[in-house]
């Protein structure tokens, strides 16, 4: 990384590279093309519009999760006909926001949410096209707090409820039942879990179209994850096997789709949190390098215990490797970035990469302590 370009911007502030993400999309795209597969971007990932204007001008849909999301999606150039709109907790200004827009789906959580979206879709006069967010108890072996998919979890309507769900919509004069919805968790780097939830939508779909019910569309969410430890290596996503294991695992008649919803694996790697040592201090047992980026700006490590690859951009050739404990400015004991990191010698105004800080980084920026919102830098 040149750090050239980085001259005169003042940090913290993420830096995203145009070029990997236009390589990503072009991955995705080389996976996709000729397949019955509709690929809509996660906004929560990263809401950045310079970002979200590239994949946009690819064609891509849009997945939202707050009325504030779909007028962005909007904004920034994605078809509303490919906006979908998920969701637990939607409240009816957000509903009426995406009724408003024309949205392709919104895709309803619970029982109790049918009659809602009924109600405020007849009031303003439209036929809402709905997916039923199924949870399909998987475990999909990741954090417990990016699992989506078990039974404990607030999100979806249990399997056993689906055929009590699915006759709530086609009573109802104002809504069409395009589809089911799923996702299991975040972060998945294994198959397993994707091709036990193929199984399942092929289970749920034989028996719902033995009742009546067929069916435009199987969302299959997202959660694919990348690899945080080795980004120069692998900085794309093996978006093959992914997609291979859903389209070779799924029980598919002619005319369906298959919809997912990627995140992470679109920007992950295409984004770095760029900081500044203000000082290395020296403990009595550790060295304590204090950079100018902290838990306000990228949670994941204090929320999740997540790690980043930390690099020193500043290194010099020939300086000796240290462990640091690489730490933020915050009044929090959680404001830890890496224990015992090996590091090139490093000294005060040093520049610092957090890498793979595309995804849930900027997007998750609060202003604890009253600190600056980080800057953006894409090039």
């Amino acid at each position: 990384m040149d750090i050239r370009i980085f001259d005169g911007v003042k940090t913290p502030f993420y830096y995203y590279d145009k070029e990997l993400l236009e390589r990503t999309l072009d991955a995705i795209e080389a996976c996709t093309a000729g397949t019955p597969m509709r690929v809509h971007y996660a906004i929560k990932a990263n809401p950045t519009p310079e970002l979200l204007r590239i994949i946009s001008d690819r064609g891509y849909g849009a997945d939202c999760v707050s009325g504030n999301e779909i007028d962005l999606a909007v904004e920034c150039g994605f078809d509303p006909k490919k906006i979908y709109y998920a969701g637990v907790g939607k409240t009816d200004d957000e509903i009426i926001t995406g009724l408003r827009h024309g949205i392709g789906c919104f895709n309803i959580e619970s029982i109790e949410e049918i009659d809602i979206l009924s109600r405020l879709a007849s009031q303003e006069g439209k036929k809402a096209t709905v997916a039923l967010r199924v949870n399909p108890n998987i475990d999909a072996h990741t954090h417990e707090y990016i699992t989506t998919g078990l039974k404990e979890n607030k999100f979806g309507i249990d399997m056993s409820l689906i055929e009590e769900a699915v006759r709530k919509v086609k009573v109802s004069e104002s809504l069409d039942l395009g589809g089911l919805h799923f996702h299991i968790g975040s972060q998945i780097t294994i198959s397993e879990p994707f091709r036990v939830l193929c199984e399942r939508i092929n289970e749920l779909k034989t028996k719902l179209r033995l009742e009546g019910t067929e069916l435009r569309f199987f969302n299959v969410g997202g959660g694919l994850g990348i690899d945080y430890d080795n980004p120069d290596d692998y900085p794309i996503p093996d978006f093959r096997e992914y997609f291979d294991t859903i389209l070779s695992n799924l029980d598919l008649d002619e005319g369906q789709e298959v919809h997912c919803e990627l995140g992470r694996a679109i920007v992950g790697q295409c984004g770095s949190l760029i900081a500044s040592v203000i000082l290395v201090k020296k403990g009595l047992e550790k060295n304590f390098m204090i950079v100018d980026a902290g838990m306000s700006d990228l949670i994941r490590p204090a929320l999740y215990g997540a790690h980043h690859k930390i690099e020193n951009l500043s290194a010099r050739a020939g300086e000796p490797l240290m462990i640091y404990d690489v730490v933020g400015p915050i009044c929090e004991s959680s404001d830890v970035f890496g224990k015992d990191e090996t590091l090139p010698a490093t000294k005060r105004g040093d520049l610092i990469a957090f890498r793979s800080a595309g995804a849930y980084g900027s997007a998750m920026a609060s202003r604890y302590n009253m600190r600056d919102l980080p800057g953006t830098l894409v090039r």
